[in-house]
């Protein structure tokens, strides 16, 4: 059974920094992209970060360039994302997802929800 276990969300003010991590099992991780996304409050879901496993190659959308940054311990099949310099903006509830290609999800795990207080 596939499973993506997100943690690490919570209450921060602006310029705070957060760690979110995405525990993943039941697969074989290294053929999966896996991407973060997240949801604002009346928004829709957004892809923010995305790292090809087998390539290492990552990518991030354009507001959280320089200052979020995604990396993986194989080890631990966990994908991870430090967020710094957060904004009010970057509330959301974030989750992590599991695809073949980034911003592709086959598999989603619970989101997390971070908040940040100006």
């Amino acid at each position: 059974e596939v499973q993506l276990q997100a943690s690490g969300g919570g209450l921060v003010q602006a310029g705070g920094s957060l760690r979110l991590s995405c525990a993943a099992s039941g697969f074989t991780f290294d053929d999966y992209a896996i991407a973060w996304f997240r949801q604002a409050p009346g928004k829709g879901r957004v892809g923010v970060s995305c790292i090809l496993r087998g390539h290492g190659s990552t990518h991030y959308i354009d507001p959280v360039k320089g200052r979020f940054t995604i990396s993986s311990d194989n080890a631990k099949k966990t994908v991870y994302l430090q967020m710094n310099s957060l904004k009010p903006e970057d509330t959301a509830v974030y989750y992590c997802a599991a695809g073949y290609g980034c911003y592709d999800p086959g598999y989603w795990g619970q989101g997390t929800l971070v908040t940040v207080s100006s």
